[in-house]
């Protein structure tokens, strides 16, 4: 279990190419690969995340809860076949295409629960909460259904707050210490949602 690529984003126009006119809203969720298998550049992780990392909207992301977001890259295969399955428009989905900061091998919303801490290099984390989707990510997508395929499959990723910051970078290994155990985070988004009146995924 270890990190991936670490990725990072300012805040920019993100541009609604699923609209007439093109209209744009601010956001950081176009992340860049700062750290990766090739370039394993150390990155510095603060109590409110990466350095140089940005978020435009503090209400629902960033801040002490929601310093990091971590992303499984076992997830990448099911956006590509949905995005397939759906006739949008073939992109690359690179590294941070979901806006994670870390992404990350060998966990998943089943596996991962609300308490455990993360030992990364010099940093401790702990883990928060799912992450829950907004317009920006179906925008991102060029998708309006990407948000509610996000809820539905529960591959939402994690936010983690910082405990003791440091540096980390691309390959380093995640030592897990266990909490409670007590709320895994597909149990704590699967009873946050009511999916009763939601449709088929493919819809």
């Amino acid at each position: 279990m270890s990190i991936l690529s670490i990725n990072k984003g300012r805040i920019s126009d993100l541009v609604d190419s699923t609209t007439q006119h093109g209209k744009s809203v601010l956001s950081a969720i176009n992340k860049k690969t700062v750290s990766g298998p090739d370039n394993p550049v150390i990155q510095r992780v603060g109590y409110l995340g990466l350095e140089g990392d940005e978020q435009a909207n503090l209400v629902v992301h960033g801040g002490a809860d929601k310093a990091i977001y971590a992303y499984p890259y076992e997830h990448y295969e099911f956006w590509t076949e949905c995005l397939a399955k759906n006739n949008v428009p073939k992109q690359m989905l690179t590294w941070g295409t979901f806006g994670e900061n870390l992404t990350i091998k060998g966990f998943n919303e089943s596996t991962v629960f609300v308490g455990d801490q993360w030992l990364i290099g010099e940093c401790l984390l702990e883990v928060v909460k799912f992450r829950e989707p907004c317009f920006k990510f179906n925008i991102k997508m060029g998708w309006n259904g990407a948000a509610k395929a996000m809820i539905q499959s529960k591959r939402s990723g994690w936010y983690l707050r910082v405990l003791k910051t440091g540096s980390i970078k691309s390959g380093d290994l995640i030592e897990v210490l266990p909490g409670k155990h007590e709320l895994s985070i597909i149990v704590q988004s699967s009873s946050f949602y009511n999916k009763s009146d939601q449709k088929d995924l493919w819809a």
